[in-house]
């Protein structure tokens, strides 16, 4: 049985599903309209945030990557303590199958991807961009097929998208950091180590988390290090512990206090920001150009591939066993649906290629989007169809 904040985790984010959905739609009908030149002053204009000796000027897409996106990447790394601890992720049993399932879904669309990118006009640098899973979108497919499959497939679902999310931001740590400012980098851990102190401090007032995450955030973006990162490890200096019995942990009340805002507001914002791109100039021959085949080809291919093969291994030899009730066509759904990469593959995307290009930007764009949108129903109808098979309930 899973748990209550696994259950209001699960609700809160296929709810929000419709909202990035509408979100993109938006951003494309927009940018490829005749007030299109708005769209694109409006997510490139300039914002400075003056603050003492902190000082940065960033568009508004870039604010919404490195400012609005680490509140996402610390409620993240909520969920993903939790998980670990007293989660789905705390049960070796039910923890084997989702995560070797998340290890292959991301390492065999990084060989297709490269497949399409080795060779000549290609960008295998990009490699991470098919990698990842929109929790949101995946769970908001699975759950528009309906009641008749079985819960845990759900859960199997949430587990492989939140190690695959920790496996997202290990890629960001290691491949995405820009030149360290020592200085920053020490006293950003200066700011951890006093929080994760307080974390023994049971009934520390939530403002303490806040303002060291702030800290936490404003030093990161100073080091070089991606902001990403400061909003994962300042989440897991939070403590899971009740201060007292009948009380809510801080990571719990901060966990239920910000996922809603995260879901409904900051990830369509980024979405709206992020997805957007103009068809003018476009040709058949660039939607086939090595980037937006590589990460289409990853998402839709890659990923169903990598899922369902660890998967069939990992049961094959003994190590997991399949989500109760669920068969093997619903395994393979799931797997496409881990084809939604749409935010997570866009903020990667955005990371991985030059900023100052257009046209790559908007080839990863297209890429994403597309593949997103192919994995995406071609999961929810080898899921209906397997909803059809089944009996009826009396």
């Amino acid at each position: 049985m899973a748990s209550r904040p696994t259950l209001d985790f699960l609700k809160t984010e296929a709810g929000a599903g419709a909202f990035l959905g509408v979100a993109a739609l938006l951003a494309l009908l927009w940018a490829n309209s005749p007030w299109a030149a708005r769209y694109f002053a409006f997510i490139n204009a300039d914002l400075t945030i003056h603050i003492g000796a902190f000082d940065h000027t960033k568009s508004v897409l870039k604010w919404t990557k490195d400012g609005l996106m680490a509140v996402f990447f610390f409620v993240v790394g909520l969920e993903i303590k939790y998980e670990i601890l007293k989660g789905e992720l705390s049960n070796p049993r039910k923890l084997a199958l989702p995560v070797l399932a998340a290890v292959g879904g991301m390492v065999a669309p990084a060989l297709v991807y490269l497949a399409f990118n080795l060779g000549p006009n290609g960008q295998p640098g990009g490699w991470p961009t098919p990698a990842a899973t929109d929790i949101a979108f995946a769970l908001a497919a699975l759950a528009a097929i309906g009641p008749r499959l079985p819960a845990s497939l759900r859960v199997f679902l949430l587990t492989l998208a939140i190690a695959d999310d920790l496996g997202a931001v290990a890629l960001i740590a290691v491949l995405f950091t820009a030149k360290v400012q020592v200085w920053a980098l020490a006293a950003a851990g200066g700011v951890l180590a006093a929080m994760a102190l307080t974390s023994f401090w049971r009934s520390a007032p939530l403002f303490l988390y806040a303002v060291g995450f702030a800290a936490v955030w404003a030093l990161a973006l100073e080091s070089g290090v991606n902001t990403s990162l400061a909003g994962v490890a300042a989440a897991l200096t939070v403590p899971i512990a009740a201060p007292r019995p009948g009380r809510e942990s801080a990571l719990k009340r901060a966990m239920s206090g910000l996922h809603p805002y995260v879901a409904y507001g900051i990830l369509p914002f980024f979405a709206f920001v992020a997805a957007g791109f103009s068809f003018k100039g476009l040709s058949l021959g660039q939607l086939f150009a090595p980037v937006p085949l590589g990460i289409m080809a990853g998402l839709l291919i890659g990923k169903q591939v990598g899922v369902l093969a660890l998967s069939a291994l990992a049961v094959g030899l003994g190590l997991a066993r399949r989500p109760s009730g669920a068969t093997w066509l619903d395994l393979y759904g799931a797997a496409l649906l881990c084809g939604v990469g749409f935010t997570m593959s866009l903020f990667i995307g955005a990371l991985a290629f030059d900023p100052r290009d257009p046209l790559i930007q908007t080839q990863v764009r297209l890429g994403v989007i597309a593949g997103s949108a192919a994995s995406a129903l071609a999961g929810m109808a080898v899921l209906a169809w397997s909803a059809r098979r089944r009996p009826v309930e009396a």
